[in-house]
């Protein structure tokens, strides 16, 4: 019990202390309530990207599988309105740089690792929610949504590591490499890949 507070706890904290940060960023008194809001949902955004890892690979105690995947579904919703609500915020204040990076054309690499987080959660969701329909086998789906989903994370990180903006730099390279280990942890335990037999001493070779 007091193991599943404390993981709980610390969740908490990583997901509001760099949320709780950039509220007191000097930066925010010049900028427009919009780009804040914009800003602020990015950050939610990464927030949720960590536990969207944590449901998938089953580290959140006191949750059952069956309950994890339904808010597994629950955040990934929320997920793609929180990018909705980054990119909307920033069109509405410059147009003409969104379009940029939404066609890959912004000089800037941040902006180009976040064009690629933003496709790749679409597509995730994309794909999530044509599972029962897509011809493919249900393990192949499981690859795809797999990598569409580091593509999310790393690109995320990538995106909020070199932005220098209203997010406080210890909190955000926490959160970013929180996100990171969860997702070697994605690869190891769910993997694109089929299991090698190792240490399974039934298995045997057939010629």
């Amino acid at each position: 019990m007091v193991r599943t507070c404390l993981i709980w706890a610390a969740l908490v904290v990583a997901l509001l202390a760099p949320i709780v940060a950039a509220a007191f960023s000097p930066l925010l008194q010049w900028r427009e309530g919009i780009y804040i809001g914009s800003g602020f949902a990015g950050i939610i955004g990464m927030a949720l990207i960590l536990v969207q890892q944590l449901l998938a690979i089953g580290k959140l105690p006191g949750l059952p599988p069956a309950r994890s995947r339904r808010i597994h579904r629950v955040t990934g919703v929320l997920l793609v309105l929180a990018v909705m609500g980054h990119v909307a915020g920033l069109w509405i204040t410059s147009p003409p740089d969104v379009i940029d990076v939404l066609l890959f054309r912004s000089p800037t690499p941040f902006a180009v690792w976040g064009a690629i987080a933003m496709w790749a959660v679409f597509a995730a969701a994309l794909v999530a929610a044509l599972r029962k329909r897509l011809p493919i086998r249900l393990q192949n789906w499981r690859r795809l949504h797999v990598a569409l989903t580091i593509a999310v994370a790393g690109g995320t990180v990538l995106h909020a590591l070199q932005i220098q903006g209203t997010m406080e730099p210890v909190t955000k390279w926490i959160l970013g490499l929180l996100i990171l280990l969860a997702m070697s942890r994605i690869l190891r335990t769910k993997g694109l890949w089929p299991r090698l037999p190792f240490g399974n001493t039934s298995h045997r070779t057939h010629r």
